[in-house]
C-alpha cells in the first residue's frame, strides 16, 4: 500500500491509462527474409491504418516471459502508417477478428 492507503500501480496498469497509447492487435507473424532465426510480429489498429512491428529471435519464443500477446498498447509515436489500401484492408480485417476473439493479454 502507498502512503495514501491505495494500492500501488504496476507498470502495466500505468501503460493502460496512458492517453498516448494505442491498442493494436496481432495481424501477421512472418520469418525475416535475410535471417532465418528472426520472427517479425506485426500489430495493427482495428482500422488497419497504423501498424507496429517487432522482431524477435526465434529462440526467444520459449518460456513464459516471451509469450506473444493478442493485443498490445503502444505509444502513438511507435506506429507507422499503412499506405497500401490492400494491406490496410487485410490488417483491418485481421485486427478486428483478433479483437473479437481474444482479450489483449491472451497468448496466441
Amino acid at each position: 500500500m502507498t502512503a495514501d492507503g491505495s494500492e500501488p500501480t504496476t507498470q502495466n496498469e500505468h501503460a493502460d491509462s496512458d492517453e498516448d497509447d494505442v491498442r493494436v492487435w496481432l495481424v501477421e507473424r512472418t520469418y525475416g527474409d535475410d535471417e532465418l532465426n528472426i520472427v517479425i510480429l506485426v500489430y495493427a489498429t482495428e482500422d488497419g491504418r497504423q501498424y507496429h512491428r517487432r522482431e524477435r529471435a526465434l529462440t526467444s519464443f520459449t518460456g513464459p516471459k516471451r509469450e506473444t500477446k493478442a493485443g498490445l498498447l503502444v505509444p502513438s509515436e511507435s506506429l507507422g502508417t499503412v499506405d497500401d489500401p490492400d494491406t490496410q484492408a487485410r490488417y483491418a480485417e485481421e485486427a478486428s477478428r483478433m479483437a473479437a476473439r481474444h482479450e489483449p493479454d491472451d497468448n496466441v
